[in-house]
């Protein structure tokens, strides 16, 4: 599978930083809940999200070998006023600035911790890709307005989900991907709004064995299909399966089944 390259994921983060802030300056009310995060408002998820570019962004920044600790993070709680959108806005535009900057700076090679095993800066610009694109969404839906995202991003975020369920099996014993062990079972994800080259297919297969994936076209025990970003949101459980603008054809429980336990970000 193809990844983005870094500079890519670095003006994607700067990308989508530009657009969460104008969900924050939208006139939304910071107080209400977000239905897909029910225990953060829509200020709780903007400060969890710039406390976490902060967080990254010295760990890059000074080659951490192990995980800083949140305290040590300059500014991670966020502004002490509450309910202010501009004041919340420029924190969280200084964030992002943090997190690009030494992203862009580092390079993808630089050596920095990192949860997964993979310990390198890239590791960091694609994840923090991803984890404001789909919060992004949480803030966005919550907020009433229109969600958008760029095809290769909304499908790298897929590849992303699969390749940490991978991970969690090799890694985590007590996991509860490990649930997803037994009889065969086959889950196809398929794009209706994309171009063949945009390879926006996905097959995974559950067995005795685990999870295992590939980007492939093929009749399976249950289908997910739609429109990119709304099978993304789907698969990231941010929008429920019966959403009209997706469509679950055979087996839906074998899809609840993976969603339940198949638990990221």
């Amino acid at each position: 599978m193809t990844r983005l390259a870094h500079e890519r994921y670095c003006d994607e983060i700067a990308h989508q930083i530009g657009e969460l802030r104008s969900v924050v300056t939208s006139g939304a009310d910071l107080s209400r809940a977000v239905p897909t995060t029910p225990d953060w408002t829509l200020e709780q998820l903007v400060r969890h999200l710039g406390g976490a570019l902060r967080w990254v962004a010295l760990m890059v920044r000074t080659g951490a070998e192990k995980e800083t600790p949140e305290e040590d993070v300059p500014g991670f709680d966020g502004p002490e006023a509450r309910g202010d959108a501009a004041v919340l806005d420029a924190w969280l535009a200084e964030s992002g600035d943090l997190a690009v900057g030494a992203l862009r700076e580092a390079g993808p090679d630089a050596r920095v911790w990192s949860w997964a095993g993979i310990e390198n800066a890239g590791f960091w610009a694609r994840r923090m890709t991803h984890e404001v694109t789909v919060h992004r969404a949480d803030a966005t839906l919550a907020a009433g307005l229109l969600y958008e995202v760029a095809p290769a991003v909304a499908a790298d975020a897929v590849d992303e989900w699969l390749e940490i369920v991978e991970w969690a099996q090799r890694t985590l014993p007590d996991d509860e991907v490990h649930e997803l062990r037994g009889p065969l079972r086959t889950i196809h994800l398929h794009a209706t709004d994309t171009a063949p080259e945009a390879e926006a297919e996905w097959l995974i297969r559950l067995d005795e064995e685990g999870v295992s994936w590939s980007r492939d076209h093929e009749k399976a025990t249950v289908a997910l299909r739609g429109p990119l970003t709304w099978v993304l949101l789907a698969f990231y459980r941010r929008i429920p399966l019966d959403d009209a603008r997706i469509e679950v054809l055979g087996e839906r429980a074998v899809l609840e089944h993976w969603l339940d336990r198949a638990t990221f970000g």
